[in-house]
């Protein structure tokens, strides 16, 4: 069955369906007796093929979480290429290693599952205006989820060196650019426990169960990432220049590794939950959307080159003339690359509530012939829940 029509469905069901004892002067609907179904199927597979010694299952299956997240990208490119001098036909070879990070961005949200399948959706209160969506499913042996980031950053820090550049002029080291970078990623990664009788992801990470003696586990896992940044704005025709043309990037990654996690209890009620995972690269592709600027033409304006306009002029006639066109795609695929998925995870039970703070840090590397460089996507979660 589709698991976001069985998410709904289970969201759906009246708690009614939980209580202990059936309501003996009703029958079942017939349209609830699959839900049912279901529902029973999964209460079964809660408990089917773990040591309750080591994991206990709460009798209430349901957990509703309030979060507040914090997260940033960083973006690191390094190209190389030529510029031909029309009159002397001189070529003139250049670099130039841009480095685009957002500000770190908060996000409030929620989640409700029931016994490890759930969804959450937060929103942004401070930083860039974007969302979080996230689906998982978490069982004995076994972990998924889905996260989907869509964010739009007003003033993204953008630093360049470049050998077309004065770098003793350090208003080039701190570049704000005048429109909001867009960026949409998913991060999809599903994991397989060896010893899932002793150890619970789900312990960690989604509260439906509980870790009441310290366990660790072997576990092979894959991961699939998509990232689409996109500047392409008249404004940024300037970075479009130097980025040699380039205005919009995709990226996509499919990797599979062998890590190891460790739950440890030092206390009854608190949980401290470390995993690490180097991972192999077998999917690296890079697509570039270029896009043609008029950036040359208005050099050849004598006000470019006048150190006595002010700053603000400057900006108000580049934006003024600067103009962009699409003109054409160019994909790149590299090797085999290592990358690391690494992740922490803090929870403390008392009764029916509990606490938890949790953090990811994923890094993705790209090479081809004339550029190289990485994506950096981390956050942190810290929440408060009860199991009803």
């Amino acid at each position: 069955m589709n698991r976001h029509i069985l998410l709904t469905g289970l969201l759906l069901l009246p708690f009614t369906l939980m209580a202990e004892e059936p309501v003996e002067s009703k029958e079942t609907p017939k349209w609830l007796k699959p839900l049912m179904a279901v529902k029973n199927f999964i209460d079964s597979g809660a408990v089917r093929g773990i040591d309750q010694r080591y994991i206990s299952v709460p009798k209430h299956p349901w957990q509703v979480i309030a979060k507040w997240n914090v997260n940033q990208s960083a973006l690191k490119m390094q190209t190389s290429g030529e510029i031909v001098d029309d009159e002397s036909g001189l070529s003139l070879p250049y670099s130039a290693t841009p480095y685009m990070k957002t500000e770190p961005s908060q996000y409030v949200g929620f989640w409700v599952g029931y016994r490890g399948y759930g969804a959450g959706y937060s929103v942004n209160v401070a930083g860039d205006k974007g969302s979080y969506l996230t689906f998982g499913a978490l069982g004995g042996a076994y972990a998924a989820s889905v996260r989907i980031h869509t964010f739009e950053n007003d003033n993204p820090s953008f630093e360049l060196n470049s050998s077309l550049l004065d770098m003793e002029d350090e208003s080039w080291q701190k570049w704000k650019l005048e429109s909001p970078i867009k960026v949409r990623a998913v991060i999809a990664s599903a994991i397989y426990l060896f010893n899932g009788k002793h150890f619970s992801y789900a312990a960690a990470y989604d509260q439906s169960v509980i870790q009441t003696r310290s366990a660790g586990s072997l576990m092979v896992g894959a991961s699939y990432y998509y990232g689409h940044i996109n500047y392409a704005d008249s404004t940024n025709a300037g970075l479009i220049y130097l980025m040699q043309n380039t205005a919009r990037i995709k990226l996509w990654q499919a990797s599979a590794g062998v890590g190891y996690a460790y739950n440890w209890v030092p206390f009854k009620g608190m949980l401290v939950s470390v995993m690490g995972m180097p991972m192999l690269t077998f999917v690296n592709r890079i697509k570039a959307y270029a896009y043609q600027t008029n950036v040359e033409e208005i050099m050849e304006e004598d006000w470019f080159w006048d150190d006595e306009i002010s700053d603000e002029e400057w900006d108000r006639r580049f934006d003024e003339q600067a103009r962009i066109k699409p003109v054409g795609t160019q994909s790149r695929s590299s090797g085999l690359a290592v990358n690391f998925d690494v992740r922490l995870s803090l929870t403390y039970n008392f009764d029916r509530y509990f606490l938890n703070a949790c953090g990811q840090f994923y890094n993705f590397q790209y090479n081809s012939d004339d550029s190289h460089g990485y994506l950096n996507d981390w956050y942190i979660n810290a929440s408060i829940g009860v199991r009803l």
